[in-house]
């Protein structure tokens, strides 16, 4: 049974604009004949064409205003405070199912992997610098995310004497991330310095071999001005030479926008409204009063007989020296008129707060903790707020973790594995089982103390949690803290610090009196003290 076609393409169905009823678009927001939407004129180009010609106005706007705004720069402290902190740990997980293995394997190997793991990461070594460890190099990392929209990250092997790890990372400003001569013109594979295969994938980078306009520092350095160098995105065994960590919003996008691209026109409103403001506000309080006179020269002249000329000029060079209650005398005729200024207006701070509100909704930060301001909320809205502001940390830690810590780590690995200081058979066929891990970043902290840690022993009470995870929303490591009391109640056992065991009696079933020495026994009275 054959399908029929129909009688003409689907296409030639839609009845033209002009024959509409209402002569208007179907969606209301394409209308092109609404006044709120006639000069809405957006255009329609890929990702790339609408970010790389623009990219490096919106980065230097960002951070001009980490620089000389103090919201901005408080918001970004916020965030960095809580999505990164004092750093991420590792706690290796290795699959040990896939792997063959049992628990018992899993946990010792994890354990000497996280111990061999710090002597690097605690350490400058990390840094080719040698002045970041791996925490220092996160943060800055995740600040260049937000200022930028990407940070960069070159690792490499270098042989030094301060240490025995070879591996460690050369951060690169992402102002050196260009196509080759500055040009702006992209290509179907080379797109912002990056070289793409028609699949997407980065096949290498394009890296400036001197800062953008290194000139302005006073140093002279020739040779590498206008050069470039190409670098692979990977090696022939697929170890990581470029880390190129951003967020991708669309498809096709190869570069990152700072995370205040939408509101940074709000925050030049702002400034300049508060500016504006602050100025008035000075001005206003320069002046205090008006003296007004309604006579006019000839009257001067009769009054005082002399040269009305004089008269006046001795006038404007009174002075009056003024202390507390002391009066100001005036000339004949002359009245003074208070100033009352009508600005700052009084709908200042509700304006203020209003942008705050949307400055802070476009970096996922609730109004509260924009302006660190809490004394406008109680316990239930702030709670509300910052478990919603706490998922947006969450999201963005676990974004850290899977394309900036991850990656460092199966670098590290490999070299440890190598050195012999891991023990890993099969590592390349099986890298993705042993490198697998989890990341544990800084504590939520509590808001009511008492009330959240009941309800960390209910929910694992009941079986909805583990130690693990309530250990992890503090910022611990469940391991850790077992081995620590553990520790701790052996040198209390030592040192015969443990507490005796109390016996509490059970009431009697019966009370032959009544009850009267259950009540006597509620107030602390013995029998005895009783009667």
């Amino acid at each position: 049974m054959s399908a029929t076609l129909p009688a003409e393409p689907l296409n030639c169905r839609v009845r033209p604009r002009a024959q509409c009823s209402n002569n208007d678009t179907a969606y209301t927001g394409a209308s092109h004949r609404r006044k709120q939407l006639s000069n809405w004129n957006p255009r329609l180009s890929p990702a790339d064409a609408d970010l790389l010609p623009e990219l490096g106005d919106l980065v230097a706007r960002s951070r001009d205003l980490d620089r000389n705004n103090g919201v901005a720069a408080g918001s970004f402290q916020a965030l960095q405070d809580n999505v990164i902190g004092i750093g991420l740990r590792l706690a290796a997980a290795p699959d040990y199912r896939a792997l063959g293995r049992d628990i018992a394997w899993a946990e010792d190997w994890s354990r000497n992997v996280e111990s061999q793991w710090k002597t690097w990461a605690d350490s400058c070594s990390c840094d080719a610098s040698y002045r970041q460890n791996f925490m220092g190099l996160t943060q800055l990392v995740f600040r260049s995310a937000l200022q930028s929209g990407e940070a960069l990250s070159l690792p490499l092997w270098l042989e030094r004497p301060e240490t025995p790890w070879r591996t460690c990372l050369q951060m690169i400003d992402t102002d050196r991330l260009s196509n080759p001569g500055n040009s702006p013109l992209s290509t179907r594979n080379l797109r912002g310095g990056i070289r793409i295969d028609n699949f997407g994938r980065p096949l290498s980078y394009f890296i400036q071999d001197q800062p953008p306009d290194f000139g302005l520092l006073g140093i002279v350095i020739t040779g590498s001005a206008g050069t470039w160098t190409e670098i692979p995105a990977e090696t022939s065994w697929g170890r990581k030479r470029v880390i190129h960590v951003f967020e991708q919003t669309r498809v096709d996008q190869n570069r990152g926008a700072p995370i205040l691209a939408p509101v940074i026109e709000q925050f030049r409103m702002l400034d300049a409204y508060q500016r504006t403001e602050l100025q008035s506000a000075i001005v206003n309080a320069i002046v205090a009063g008006v003296i007004e006179t309604p006579m006019d020269a000839a009257a001067i002249s009769d009054l005082v007989g002399t040269d009305p000329n004089a008269y006046l000029e001795g006038k404007n060079q009174y002075r009056v020296q003024l202390e507390g209650g002391s009066l100001v005398p005036l000339y004949p005729g002359d009245k003074l008129i208070p100033y009352t200024p009508s600005r700052p207006v009084g709908t200042f701070p509700a304006f203020v707060e209003t942008l705050l509100r949307q400055i802070g909704a476009a970096c996922g930060l609730p109004y509260e903790l924009v302006l660190k301001d809490f004394s406008k909320t109680n316990y239930s809205s702030a709670r509300a707020a910052l478990l919603e502001a706490w998922r947006f940390f969450m999201n963005r830690r676990v974004w850290v973790a899977t394309y900036w810590c991850q990656p460092v780590y199966e670098l590290w690995l490999e070299e440890a594995i190598n050195a012999g200081k891991v023990e890993a058979p099969d590592y390349y066929e099986n890298r993705m089982y042993y490198a697998r891990a989890k990341w544990i970043g800084p504590g939520r902290g509590w808001i009511d103390p008492v009330k959240e840690a009941q309800a960390a022993e209910i929910r694992m009470t009941n079986m909805v949690s583990t130690l693990e995870i309530e250990c992890a929303e503090q910022g611990l490591d469940w391991n850790e803290v077992l081995e620590q009391l553990a520790l701790e109640k052996e040198r209390k056992r030592q040192l015969d610090l443990l507490p005796e065991p109390v016996d509490v009696a059970a009431p009697a079933a019966d009370n032959a009196d009544g009850g009267e020495n259950a009540d006597n026994a509620g107030n602390g009275e013995t029998e005895d003290e009783a009667a």
